[in-house]
């Protein structure tokens, strides 16, 4: 009962700061999406975290490090790294393109790119979009569900219906600037609680000496590199380490955390919203994948365990009631914080980037972002895919389709529309059969798809090349 009573007066917290949100709502698309371009430089880097680390890291990444042992810290440094790579290159010559182009939404400012218009390739890519960031936040719901069917033994589909109503109650009370500012209350909390729980796990154990004593003696389970790479020696381990990398570059390919980088106030404050973004992205990073060690001291393998179950599983374990209340709201609430943003950044593919002419009107934006909402618990309902497949998929799929493009603008190429469009579909394409033939194992999905979206753009501009001189050498 008392943690109960401390779940709900967490998230009660957060779900009332996002409400507040409506008493500074203009009522306009530019508002609704973008704050109006107000919003501080440490909101941006805070809710940038809590929106890219969400319940994949309490849930899928933890899932993913019980299972697999000290090799998912390849995931970690890949990840990190690749993130700060690109963001070097995109978030500054993003904020300033969004100011000049005017757009609301991602999607708008790379089909108008330096004066560029291309309505066709923005279509396309707000169905993309809206695809899979509606499969993305329908991953979110079912990973709160998992965290409410440990703490109350509710069914799954009670905890999705619970999360779903709460981020529709602020989503359409203040757009995005309700999404931001919860974000940035719910970073506190998830840090908080993954350290807390980490202390307490390895107080437990008698100390860091003893804790990874008692981790080496698990057959296997702190070697560097996984057993079952697709190539034997240092060729696999660099392939493994390199898709991983990827996977962090495929950030900036993401509209729901990119969105925070745009709505930014001021351009010249990029730098100091980053410096938020990457220390809250490294710590909570690093203990998210130390607990998802720990968890297999506490909680031995079990064939009919759910791995993604471990966190909440372990923290009812080791904390007194008031605490559990404390981790499991952080673990609804993360998950909340990505799944509001990606319902948002879904809503405005269809209003903005989908439909002839704009939406404009705030009934109907906000019609399209409970329309969404809908979809999204349908989704987590229906699947039966775990958090951190359908969140990998979802991911690799975005990075594939926008990636390359938004490289090829950074760099200063000016894609046609036609070369643009088969830029993201054979991006796409090649990510998605790349999964479906489980050559994933081998390599993340993102780093073909990413590289065959480029190379459409080279041969493109090659064979268009050859066009423009045969009639010169025909003379």
């Amino acid at each position: 009962m008392i943690t109960a009573w401390s779940f709900a007066a967490f998230l009660s917290i957060f779900v009332l700061i996002g409400l507040s949100s409506v008493y500074f709502n203009t009522h306009s698309s530019k508002d609704y999406y973008l704050a109006s371009n107000t919003v501080k430089p440490w909101l941006v880097g805070l809710s940038a975290v809590a929106t890219n680390n969400s319940g994949y890291m309490f849930i899928g990444v933890i899932g993913y490090t019980y299972t697999v042992g000290l090799s998912a810290f390849w995931v970690m440094a890949g990840w990190i790294l690749g993130d700060y790579i690109a963001s070097h290159f995109v978030h500054r010559k993003l904020r300033g393109m969004t100011e000049q182009t005017g757009e609301v939404s991602y999607l708008g400012v790379l089909a108008n790119w330096n004066g560029a218009i291309l309505p066709g390739y923005q279509r396309l890519a707000a169905l993309i979009c809206l695809l899979l960031l509606t499969a993305y936040a329908a991953a979110q719901l079912l990973a709160g569900s998992k965290a409410l069917h440990v703490l109350f033994d509710w069914p799954m589909w009670a905890g999705a219906a619970c999360g779903a109503v709460l981020v529709a109650a602020y989503c359409l009370a203040g757009g995005i600037r309700a999404s931001i500012w919860t974000d940035a209350a719910q970073s506190f909390v998830m840090i908080s609680a993954m350290a807390i729980l980490m202390w307490v796990a390895i107080a437990n154990l008698g100390g860091v000496s003893s804790t990874i004593s008692a981790l080496q003696d698990i057959p296997n389970y702190m070697d560097w590199f996984p057993e079952d790479l697709a190539f034997p020696g240092a060729f696999g381990a660099l392939l493994f380490a390199l898709g991983w990398l990827f996977a962090g570059l495929s950030v900036v390919g993401q509209p729901h955390v990119m969105v925070r980088f745009m709505a930014l106030s001021n351009n010249d404050d990029m730098s100091r919203a980053r410096m938020w973004y990457y220390l809250w992205f490294v710590a909570f990073y690093l203990m998210a994948t130390t607990v998802g060690l720990l968890s297999r001291l506490y909680l031995p393998e079990v064939g009919s365990f759910d791995a993604e179950l471990a966190l909440p599983t372990m923290a009812q374990t080791l904390l007194p009631p008031v605490l559990v209340g404390l981790i499991l709201a952080g673990i609804f609430a993360a998950t909340l914080s990505t799944a509001d943003s990606l319902i948002l950044s879904a809503s405005a593919s269809f209003t903005h980037d989908l439909m002839p002419n704009n939406i404009e009107r705030p009934f109907l934006i906000k019609a399209a972002t409970l329309g969404v909402c809908i979809l999204a618990l349908a989704w987590a309902l229906l699947s039966a895919q775990s958090v951190f497949a359908m969140v990998v998929m979802a991911w690799s799929g975005l990075a594939s389709a926008f990636v390359p493009m938004l490289a090829v603008l950074i760099f200063g190429g000016r894609p046609s529309q036609g070369t643009a469009i088969a830029m993201s579909c054979v991006g796409i394409s090649t990510a998605l059969i790349w999964r479906f033939l489980d050559l994933h194992n081998m390599v993340y999905e993102g780093l073909p798809g990413i590289v065959a979206g480029v190379l459409v753009y080279w041969l493109a501009k090659l064979l268009t090349k050859k066009a423009t001189l045969e009639p010169v050498f025909n003379k």
